[in-house]
């Protein structure tokens, strides 16, 4: 009887699969956001990959699976569109604006984002996108975001060599002629390294001792 009147809700109208369409049209305005913000990075090819390269073709990848749900919807039943859960989508789309107006200069109209680089756009994006869950703890997003950002400076900036804004503006002038800048790359990411395992190390003691004091407390 409940599949028969499934059956029938999902015949109803045009839409058969209410979610799969609305999934499909979030997933295109993320691939339309995302040619935006890349629009004036260079491409490159694949032997010379230029900082627009990857994110141009993420939202092409994007896009095509967004297209995809959209037919899907039209063609093949699916769920009806339930509850709507905003927490997520909301705070997502907060930490990939976050990125995107903090790892290079921005300007909106009359307001001007200094370009921070890599090392604050990153950790900024991991941290905000992790309270897309009512479970997430701030120490744990930390550590996380110390060492992603540790790994993507090395990927991307030191073995791949991409053109990617690592540090603020202010810091790559004022240490200009000083450091070469893989050397200040390399160092900034131990450093992210070492943070991020210094807090692990003080996550676990407290854990262990939070153990060990209820422990004793059930054995006196």
């Amino acid at each position: 009887m409940d599949e028969l009147n499934h059956g029938r809700a999902s015949g109803r109208g045009l839409v058969r699969g209410p979610q799969s369409l609305v999934a499909g049209i979030g997933l295109v305005a993320l691939a339309l956001f995302g040619f935006w913000a890349s629009g004036d990075l260079p491409q490159g090819t694949l032997r010379a990959m230029g900082p627009g390269l990857m994110p141009r073709w993420l939202s092409i990848g994007v896009g095509i699976f967004g297209l995809g749900l959209v037919l899907a919807a039209f063609l093949k039943d699916g769920e009806p569109l339930s509850s709507a859960a905003w927490r997520g989508p909301v705070v997502v789309t907060l930490a990939i604006f976050a990125f995107a107006v903090t790892i290079r200069p921005f300007t909106f109209g009359g307001l001007t984002m200094p370009g921070l680089g890599l090392i604050v756009a990153g950790p900024l994006a991991v941290i905000v996108g992790g309270f897309a869950t009512p479970e997430a703890r701030l120490r744990e997003l930390v550590i996380l975001a110390l060492f992603l950002t540790a790994g993507c400076m090395l990927l991307f900036g030191d073995l791949l060599n991409l053109p990617i804004p690592i540090f603020p503006v202010a810091v790559v002038d004022a240490l200009s002629g000083t450091l070469s800048t893989r050397t200040l790359l390399r160092l900034a990411a131990g450093i992210l390294a070492l943070g991020g395992l210094a807090l692990l190390f003080l996550e676990r003691a407290q854990r262990r001792q939070a153990v060990d004091v209820a422990h004793h407390s059930m054995t006196t």
